[in-house]
């Protein structure tokens, strides 16, 4: 389905019967991506007595429970209630879906004995783009992501001046390819979660973080629209389905 759309002014064409997924499916067993020491996640038929809810073992359906942590076992969607004494609820906060978006590319630099994503790196690949969402790509960008144990990697995160910045330029919402903007092991501090959720002491409830998601090499840097699709949970965050859309002139 082919829509106009006018942004700043320039019309844009977007075909919507080609989108680029860009979550991580949830799968039940070792495929499946894991962060933060828990085990893999688990879709298994109910069982009563000798009664199990799987066609193949002779039920007329298939019944399944799920069993997951959202932060944990691949592409999710929190607001500011995963660091918040009271549990805002990510469905309760998110209402719109369909945002302008700018996807950049960053290449980890070091720092003491850490590797990090730096505000001059930022407003580099940013430039002067003022998107609601932004989608953040690392490198290296290997299809392992989509099934790669994190926990005990100390994996490459956002400088909190950096998530500051991306704030300042007016994003909402942010996604990137990793378990957290912030350290794997920070002592609580979680400076980048802290910098992107409050401003001047107040809480920006309708700013979102996106994580653990996959960019594929064929998407290329630049603008997009993005559909920003969450299970409906009332907990902080929720499995989700970021969706982008090619922007054509």
């Amino acid at each position: 389905m082919q829509a106009k759309i006018t942004i700043n002014q320039t019309e844009y064409s977007v075909d919507f019967s080609k989108p680029i997924d860009l979550s991580i499916p949830v799968i039940s067993g070792e495929e499946n991506p894991v962060a933060w020491y828990l085990e893999a996640p688990k879709i298994e038929p109910v069982k009563e007595g000798k009664w199990v809810a799987a066609v193949e073992q002779g039920s007329v359906v298939n019944f399944n429970n799920v069993y997951l942590n959202p932060h944990a076992h691949g592409t999710h969607t929190e607001c500011v209630g995963h660091i918040t004494e009271k549990v805002h609820s990510i469905n309760e906060h998110l209402k719109t879906f369909m945002f302008t978006a700018e996807v950049i590319t960053l290449v980890p630099e070091s720092f003491a004995d850490d590797l990090v994503f730096t505000k001059k790196q930022v407003a580099k690949a940013l430039a002067s783009n003022t998107p609601e969402a932004l989608v953040i790509r690392t490198l290296p960008n290997t299809s392992s992501k989509k099934s790669r144990k994190w926990s005990h990697t100390n994996w490459p995160y956002l400088m909190a001046d950096a998530t500051a910045y991306i704030k300042e330029c007016g994003v909402k919402h942010l996604l990137i390819d990793l378990p957290s903007v912030d350290r794997e092991r920070d002592e609580g501090v979680l400076a980048s979660h802290k910098a992107w959720w409050y401003t001047g002491g107040k809480i920006r409830f309708d700013a979102t973080i996106t994580e653990m998601i996959y960019v594929p090499h064929t998407v290329k840097d630049g603008s997009y629209i993005l559909n920003l699709q969450i299970a409906s949970f009332e907990n902080d965050a929720a499995p989700s389905k970021p969706i982008l859309y090619t922007l054509e002139s």
